[in-house]
């Protein structure tokens, strides 16, 4: 509920931004507002996913992705995510939010998404991502072939981030994972 506003103005802004491909940078200006804020005095960790999650909207959103994904009852999800942090966002600091759509393999859909201020990378993430149905999950053949889009051979996932989400990766919601820690 908390990003419920931005993402709200996220939406609202798309309509009468330029339009985009799946494949463009898109960037959206914010500022550091007390919500996003810890009592260190910057933007907190966790906000950050929040934010990036506001970026992947606006691509969508520009892009006429979203329109898409609501005929056919797609959902999107974040499926692995890493982040590393280099500078601190403090209160009341603008800066923007990049989102680049990376590339793709046989289940995720990958993006690298920057915090910026002044040209300079304060945080970066990957988040690999899935389109889901009530059916389950949706293959990236069927959304390359909905939204009428090959991906640019410029757009290679490294091998290391494909690795990164193979390792990292949980048992599938079908098979058991179970909480076995000792107490």
């Amino acid at each position: 509920m908390h990003m419920i506003f931005r993402i709200l103005m996220v939406f609202f802004n798309s309509k009468k931004a330029t339009r985009l491909s799946m494949f463009d940078t898109s960037s959206v200006t914010m500022r550091a507002t007390l919500t996003d804020i810890d009592f260190a005095g910057h933007i907190n960790n966790g906000m950050y996913l929040s934010i990036f999650d506001l970026g992947r909207f606006d691509l969508m959103f520009r892009s006429g992705v979203w329109d898409i994904m609501r005929k056919n009852k797609w959902t999107p999800v974040v499926q692995t995510e890493t982040i590393t942090f280099r500078k601190s966002v403090r209160l009341g600091t603008k800066f923007s939010q990049e989102t680049r759509l990376l590339g793709m393999d046989d289940k995720c859909i990958y993006f690298e998404q920057r915090i910026v201020v002044k040209g300079e990378i304060y945080a970066r993430a990957y988040i690999a991502t899935r389109m889901t149905s009530k059916k389950g999950a949706v293959s990236n053949e069927e959304i390359l072939a909905q939204v009428g889009l090959q991906v640019p051979e410029d757009r290679v996932v490294p091998d290391w981030i494909q690795q990164w989400r193979e390792q990292g990766a949980l048992p599938g919601s079908r098979k058991p994972a179970p909480h076995n820690w000792v107490h």
